[in-house]
């Protein structure tokens, strides 16, 4: 499937897509993660800094080619959607017609993020979290859930390319939680070494590389590593 990786989560088939999202094809569901519409906007409202405005055109464009492939049912976007709730208003006429766009004739769910913790005005569900046949969909992990589908640390991976070592969103999986990667074009990330990734994923934990292929590795881990901090 486009180069996706098809696994098995709590006996449940799956699809980590290159892109970043998330496929559930026996219930058509897609699910993606900070996409943080409006980064742009919030960093020059509180810094001053001007970057250009395009993350948001490149995020939607994203999300659009996996829904016009992918003709979901539900797509459920995992917190941190907007960068903040100002951010969500200054959405221009363009990127409101194209969200109207994509949901028109499924089910949107808007779960809430840190960055967005309250309801936007665009059209879908607003929900703290959302349980599907005993997945439990949520912004950030709790390690007393089993069958946890989180983002929130935007993971990556450093991996060796011609000899120098670049990071790559990914995926990260166990036996009872999976962690997605950020799918906005702005968005840094958490390496996976950091003490918070290694303290919430188990041993055996697996991650899912992004980029042009889904490519499944060993998370890679720290050895005598204390998991305290705390994002």
């Amino acid at each position: 499937m486009n180069n996706g990786l098809q696994f098995d989560f709590c006996a449940i088939p799956l699809w980590a897509l290159p892109s970043g999202g998330l496929w559930w094809p026996d219930v058509q569901v897609l699910c993606v993660s900070d996409l943080h519409l409006g980064k742009s906007d919030r960093i020059a409202r509180r810094t001053g800094a001007m970057l250009p405005p395009y993350e948001t055109t490149e995020t939607l464009d994203k999300l659009a080619t996996l829904i016009d492939q992918l003709e979901p049912q539900t797509v459920i976007c995992l917190g941190d959607s907007f960068d903040d709730l100002a951010a969500a208003d200054s959405l221009d006429v363009g990127h409101r017609l194209t969200l109207a766009r994509l949901q028109a004739g499924r089910r949107w769910v808007w779960i809430e993020g840190n960055h967005d913790p309250g309801p936007v005005e665009f059209g879908g569900d607003h929900l703290e979290m959302l349980n599907i046949e005993g997945l439990v969909f949520r912004h950030i992990a709790d390690p007393t859930i089993t069958g946890e589908i989180s983002g929130h640390y935007h993971p990556k991976v450093q991996v060796p390319v011609r000899g120098r070592h670049i990071s790559r969103p990914s995926f990260l999986v166990d036996q009872t939680r999976i962690i997605l990667p950020a799918f906005g074009a702005y968005t840094g990330g958490l390496r996976c070494t950091d003490p918070v990734l290694q303290g919430l994923m188990k041993a055996d934990a697996h991650a899912i590389l992004t980029g042009k292929t889904s490519r499944m590795v060993p998370m890679p881990r720290v050895k005598n590593e204390t998991h305290s901090r705390q994002l």
